[in-house]
């Protein structure tokens, strides 16, 4: 959080959109940006992991922190993430709230530095976590656990969260404490670059839903769904999630999403150590002094940063656009996650050739879309195709855009082997889902525990 010395208050909405503006940047300075969730669970009974305790979250954060390359992160009492220490690096590890480890990795200039970096990263964890008897899940929602099993965070802001989310959706809870995902976050170069790429990335994020789709089961058994992560957005906060259709209208640009995040009620704001309610209001209302619960605050440009984070469509815009479609999963896929966003949106005849596809596609349709997929993933219908033919469509078109990108490892290899894993599950139309479904009716004997062993990290 700021500190005192670097407050910035808020003194007009053009301060605001010109925030979002300052995110424009050539496309020699484009950068990938990789986040990826994991459960940890205790390895000799497949139990969640406790915050406290000799062997706990909050041991293994300490166990990293002491080495070298992180800095520790406290909040109050309690260490709640890591920073990288190298200069010039931005990754941090921080603690989602129901105990979900994630990386938040550092801007980088191709995939192959990209799973460099994710391979470092669990070695790492590896290395600290065995003795603890902790290992890592890759998953889009936690198989075993019930709500009430899953441990919370020791973190101000989701104690505001949980009280909040039962009051706008069934699923809030459960897309805090038991999902889990991957997203890359891209760059743009202009105002109408923005525009475009976030057109074609909202518009095809339900078809990399199905790619990904990979959360079956809940408490021990299928829930129906191949992608339950994706179904909880559904029904969590209709007020800071969806599709976002007016992206899609002649007006959009920096301003019109800033109109949109104003109207989306807080959450909170950070004051001298402690997150302060900030629910009852809107931003906007912040800054026209009208907020009920933060009568005599000032907005600050940090406020407005937390406000953001806040706010969960499907693609989210701040000074680069977000992907938020994806389940957790193995991590060869988490490598494919960002080289499918890099092949599609990082090549411009790769953006134009995703643009043509889907740029006569309707409100009604995108949202259709966007409600099948859970249940169906691949096999959902789009006019008289399926998402499994768009899915083929998008990872060819990013195959030529990684191509084109030609950005080519010690080997001489370019980055298109990244997404071999989704050209397979495009072409078999066979979801991980799917398959561990066919194991659970099958081999596994009707038990989701073989998960933990051949989904782990």
């Amino acid at each position: 959080m700021a500190s005192e010395k670097e407050i910035v208050l808020v003194e007009s909405l053009a301060q605001l959109v010109q925030d979002l503006e300052r995110g424009c940047r050539p496309s020699s300075e484009w950068k990938i940006g990789t986040e990826h969730e994991k459960f940890g669970f205790r390895k000799s009974n497949l139990a969640p992991i406790p915050y406290d305790g000799e062997d706990g979250i909050r041991a293994l954060l300490e166990g990293l922190g002491a080495r070298d390359d992180w800095a520790s992160v406290y909040e109050g009492d309690n260490i709640i993430a890591l920073k990288q220490k190298t200069e010039g690096l931005g990754s941090s590890i921080t603690l989602e709230p129901g105990g979900q480890f994630e990386l938040s990795g550092a801007p980088l200039s191709s995939i192959h530095e990209t799973c460099t970096e994710v391979y470092d990263h669990l070695q790492q964890v590896r290395e600290v976590a065995d003795p603890l008897d902790i290992g890592f899940l890759g998953l889009g929602f936690s198989p075993k656990w019930t709500l009430a099993e899953t441990p919370r965070m020791p973190k101000g802001r989701y104690k505001i969260m949980s009280a909040y989310m039962p009051k706008v959706g069934k699923l809030g809870l459960d897309m805090m404490f038991r999902s889990s995902t991957v997203q890359v976050n891209l760059d743009f170069s202009s105002e109408a670059d923005m525009v475009k790429k976030f057109r074609v990335s909202l518009a095809l994020q339900p078809v990399v839903t199905a790619l990904f789709a990979n959360s079956p089961f809940k408490e021990g058994k299928p829930n129906g769904y191949l992608s339950y992560r994706s179904e909880l957005w559904r029904d969590t906060d209709p007020n800071r999630s969806g599709m976002l259709p007016f992206v899609f209208d002649e007006g959009m640009s920096f301003e019109a999403y800033t109109d949109y995040a104003l109207d989306v009620p807080m959450y909170f704001i950070y004051r001298n150590g402690r997150y302060i309610d900030a629910t009852e209001g809107t931003f906007r209302q912040y800054i026209e002094n009208r907020h009920p619960g933060l009568s005599g605050y000032e907005p600050t440009m940090q406020d407005w940063a937390d406000h953001q984070t806040t706010i969960f469509p499907e693609v989210r815009l701040k000074q680069f656009l977000e992907m938020r479609g994806a389940d957790g999963g193995p991590w060869r896929r988490l490598c494919a996650l960002p080289a499918l966003w890099v092949g599609l949106l990082y090549d411009e005849t790769a953006l134009d050739a995703a643009y043509d596809l889907i740029k006569d596609w309707t409100t009604e349709e995108r949202q259709n879309l966007r409600d099948q997929v859970p249940k169906l993933a691949l096999k959902a219908k789009f006019r008289d195709r399926t998402v499994q033919d768009l899915a083929k469509d998008i990872v060819e078109i990013a195959s030529e855009g990684l191509k084109a990108r030609n950005r080519l490892d010690s080997n001489g290899t370019d980055e298109r082997h990244f997404i071999a894993d989704l050209e397979d599950i495009a072409y078999s139309g066979m979801t991980s889902a799917e398959k561990h479904l066919e194991k659970f009716q099958g081999a596994w004997k009707g038990s989701v525990d073989p998960l933990f062993e051949e989904h782990a990290y």
